[in-house]
């Protein structure tokens, strides 16, 4: 039997067109040399990328953190212990990527998007690599539209604006999660999608707050994703990467987003466990050179687009817990230098009453007041004055008996805005109610009033008003300004308040 020239030839293209056809990442096969506290060293894979998503043979899956001269080392992304040595893997020829859409909403995911709460699988018709270029500056707007938290202290006094990255920093139990929650669940009608990332965080802990997130009817506009510190460190180090991934989705889309990082100083860690696994060089506190970019590349993504991309928004809170109030440690100064401002909290302030525990002096918003509402401007122009006063008497009021009438004025009108800015957990305030308790406070019709019943006389105000001269208040959401004709009004309002009262 002879084989014809003519199908030698067919057969040849047919080869040649199979192998243009085959991926070249295909052909690429390593071998694991050793695997062990999560990461498998791979011989081959001389084409591998930095970021990469490999196959193990086993079903398992790593991505590529280093780059040898004729190996790789490969974080594992799963807890299972079924690597061994000899096990053939290969390239995907694809970063790490999550699942995005409206269906994510309501639910809680891992940090590769897998549904984790007692609901169906999510299906989704698109996906995002957790890595991507921040927007340029061409993309970008400028921060000018409130994002209201509904805390006065923090409207007031350290306002947000949508796009902007606000840090909030403080010791372990002062209150830091209970400021992120409560400005998520202030933003109910307010059209903004909320995803909140729990990074080292107990599953117990983030099960009360998804419970609370429930009751309050907000996982409806949420998203939560959980890197329980029962998960690998590989896990919890891109959480944060993956939920900003799909909160992009939404920005990208025109809406506004509100993300909390829960917290970075723990992905910090896990990073640092990585990278001396990984034999990477440690540098100050054993951190690697590296851990100023891993916040850095993460925080840059969170903007406010213009009305030509859309004009979306990511709105970041990240959290950093500090050791005995230390905001010069190594990781708080670094979040510190990328964000537009910080919210620190006081272990002193706490455990003395005020809560929430914000320290006036030390917080700072460098862009959100030019996103205030003219109301709350209004009313909360000389607030930071007022307290800084009011503190610095106090520390010598200690030591001195006799104190002058102006002296004892301002210790008396300081008293009362501090607990003025005093708030219960879990509960947010409208624009109005902030504006009308604000008002009163700052121009000293509080003043006359017991300090330990200025939240229960502040309550029967709002009461009343909205009872009596609810036109005040419909003027003030509507308008987010305090004209000389409302003021008017309510300035004859509170008035007419005091006078029922006595």
């Amino acid at each position: 039997m002879q084989i014809k020239p003519n199908e030698i030839s067919s057969l040849i293209k047919e080869q040649i067109k199979e192998f243009k056809s085959t991926p070249e990442y295909t052909k690429d096969i390593g071998t694991v040399v050793s695997v062990g506290d999560g990461i498998a060293i791979i011989y081959g894979l001389r084409n591998a990328i930095l970021g990469e998503l490999l196959e193990f043979s086993s079903d398992s899956y790593g991505m590529v953190m280093n780059l040898e001269e004729d190996s790789v080392a490969c974080v594992l992304l799963s807890n299972k212990n079924d690597i061994k040595e000899g096990e053939k893997v290969k390239r995907t020829g694809k970063v790490i990527e999550v699942p995005v859409g409206d269906q994510m909403l309501g639910r809680v995911v891992d940090s590769l998007g897998r549904a984790i709460d007692d609901g169906d699988p999510i299906e989704v018709k698109e996906t995002r690599p957790i890595e991507c270029k921040a927007p340029s500056i061409m993309e970008r707007q400028s921060v000018n539209s409130p994002l209201e938290t509904g805390i006065k202290c923090i409207d007031s006094v350290i306002p947000i604006g949508k796009g902007q990255r606000e840090l909030i920093i403080g010791d372990r139990q002062t209150g830091k999660t209970a400021i992120a929650i409560d400005t998520i669940l202030n933003q109910k009608g307010k059209n903004v999608y909320c995803v909140y990332v729990a990074i080292g965080q107990k599953n117990s802990s983030v099960a009360s707050i998804v419970d609370r997130l429930k009751r309050n009817d907000a996982m409806k506009y949420s998203l939560v994703v959980n890197a329980s510190a029962s998960e690998i460190s590989p896990l919890q180090y891109i959480a944060p990467y993956a939920g900003l991934a799909m909160a992009e989705y939404w920005m990208r889309n025109g809406k506004d987003v509100l993300i909390v990082f829960d917290d970075l100083s723990k992905q910090a860690v896990a990073y640092r466990a990585l990278s001396l696994l990984l034999k990477r060089s440690p540098g100050r506190e054993a951190y690697p050179g590296d851990i100023f970019y891993l916040h850095s590349r993460l925080l840059e993504r969170c903007a406010r687009l213009n009305d030509k991309y859309g004009g979306g928004s990511i709105t970041a809170l990240p959290i950093v817990e500090t050791q005995a109030g230390d905001i010069s440690a190594y990781i708080p100064t670094n979040v510190i230098s990328i964000t537009d401002g910080q919210i620190f909290l006081q272990t002193d302030l706490f455990n003395a009453g005020q809560r929430p525990a914000i320290d006036t002096g030390l917080s700072v918003s460098r862009v959100g007041s030019s996103a205030q509402y003219k109301a709350m401007k209004q009313v909360s122009k000389s607030i930071k004055m007022d307290l800084a006063n009011y503190h610095e008497l106090l520390s010598f009021a200690q030591f001195g008996s006799d104190l002058d009438e102006s002296t004892k004025k301002i210790l008396n009108h300081g008293r009362v805005v501090t607990e003025l800015l005093k708030q219960e957990q879990y509960s947010p305030l409208s624009l109005d109610k902030e504006v009308v308790q604000i008002y009163a406070g700052m121009n000293g019709y509080l003043d006359a009033v017991d300090p330990d019943k200025v939240s229960a006389f502040l309550e029967n105000l709002y009461t009343y008003i909205s009872r009596f001269h609810g036109e005040i208040l419909v003027e003030i959401n509507a308008k987010h300004e305090l004209n000389s004709e409302i003021e008017q009004k309510l300035k004859e309002a509170i008035e007419s308040f005091i006078k029922e009262r006595a």
